[in-house]
């Protein structure tokens, strides 16, 4: 019985049965849980070129030097730029560090995308900037992630991933020791 009246003693205390209560409440609790969504996994989009055979034997358009801003993610959280092609001359080598809430990446970023604006105001093209990002062996997965979402957050369309040279992990050893050595 769901309410039972009872005592001796003439005064009468209702007690209730909660067995219905809890059948109910893990009723309750198996609907919501089945019907809920949940969090479905979003993925950034990355547009890959088609497969070689696909593409015609047109050799790929020229682009100028001062176009190209070279991305080197490093061992340790470090990025590394430099503007231009690593065979040619002298390259000035800056860096920043990702880290949690920091902007110097992005700043970076957009600093040289305005320089090259700037140097090619007069260009048909609104965003002349190119981006080459690439990764050392001992740089983190996390940091892929970071870069691309940077990618993303600035709206720089243009961005290619390519293999990271020889000459370039070089550039990035003597950048570190004359940092380690002027500090």
């Amino acid at each position: 019985m769901a309410a039972d009246v009872g005592g001796g003693d003439g005064k009468a205390k209702p007690r209730i049965d909660m067995t219905p209560m809890v059948d109910l409440g893990f009723l309750l609790l198996t609907f919501f849980v089945l019907t809920t969504t949940m969090n479905t996994p979003t993925a950034m989009p990355i547009v890959v070129p088609p497969k070689q055979k696909e593409i015609d034997k047109t050799p790929p358009p020229k682009v100028a030097e001062s176009k190209v801003v070279m991305v080197l993610v490093g061992d340790k959280n470090r990025v590394y730029f430099y503007q231009g092609v690593e065979d040619k001359g002298a390259i000035e080598l800056n860096s920043a560090e990702f880290k949690p809430g920091d902007i110097g990446v992005r700043t970076t970023l957009l600093d040289y995308r305005e320089k090259i604006r700037t140097r090619w105001a007069n260009d048909k093209d609104n965003d002349p900037m190119i981006v080459i990002i690439k990764f050392a062996d001992k740089s983190r997965f996390r940091n892929f992630v970071d870069i691309l979402d940077e990618m993303n957050i600035i709206k720089q369309r243009k961005y290619i991933v390519d293999k990271i040279t020889p000459r370039e992990l070089e550039m990035i050893a003597d950048y570190e020791k004359n940092q380690a050595g002027g500090a």
